[in-house]
């Protein structure tokens, strides 16, 4: 009987060592990774925000704003794209929950009269080959030049003047959803009730 306690107490000595070991290294690995990853992130989303502002001369993540929908519940980053120190448009990130395979992530360029330069989809779940469709230029390039604060922002099924995409309706008024949001957060935020 003795020699099966001594073994067990073995057992899980070994078993915890080599569990507290684990957690040193993957803590370690976690630490060695956690700039670099930060820093590959912060460099896409200042390429996504290029993609969709006009031409900028300043740094927008120095000068991000958070802002927040009118009942305060939302919060909107805000990164204004400035040349030769004048503010010429910004972006917004904002999301819609509302997608077919759940939340949409998107990074929405305005111009300074509130209308849509451009827009990019940072993260979605939507159906490859259909809801992924929202990212394509036949769709975004419908957005160019419209004001979301203005009649006829939704798909023409509702009445609107955007097509959505084939097979794809709940995607695109996510899309849709998402350029609201963000437009209505900078209104918000332009009447100083943020």
């Amino acid at each position: 009987m003795k020699a099966n306690k001594s073994n067990f107490i073995n057992m899980v000595l070994t078993l915890t060592i080599i569990a507290l070991v684990a957690a040193f290294i993957l803590s370690y690995v976690e630490q060695l990774t956690k700039e670099p990853i930060s820093r590959a992130k912060d460099t896409r989303e200042l390429e996504a925000i290029a993609s969709v502002v006009k031409e900028f001369d300043n740094d927008p993540f120095a000068e991000k704003l958070t802002i927040t929908s009118a009942n305060k519940k939302q919060k909107f980053e805000l990164y204004p794209a400035r040349k030769d120190g004048v503010i010429n448009s910004y972006a917004i990130k904002t999301f819609s929950n509302n997608g077919f395979g759940g939340k949409i992530e998107m990074i929405v360029g305005f111009l300074m009269d509130g209308s849509i330069n451009n827009f990019i989809i940072t993260q979605s779940s939507e159906t490859p080959g259909l809801g992924t469709k929202i990212s394509d230029e036949k769709f975004k390039s419908q957005f160019r030049g419209l004001n979301p604060n203005k009649h006829g922002f939704k798909v023409r099924q509702d009445g609107g003047e955007i097509d959505a995409v084939t097979a794809a309706t709940i995607s695109s008024k996510a899309a849709i959803d998402a350029i609201k949001k963000a437009a209505k957060a900078y209104n918000n935020f332009n009447t100083g009730n943020n």
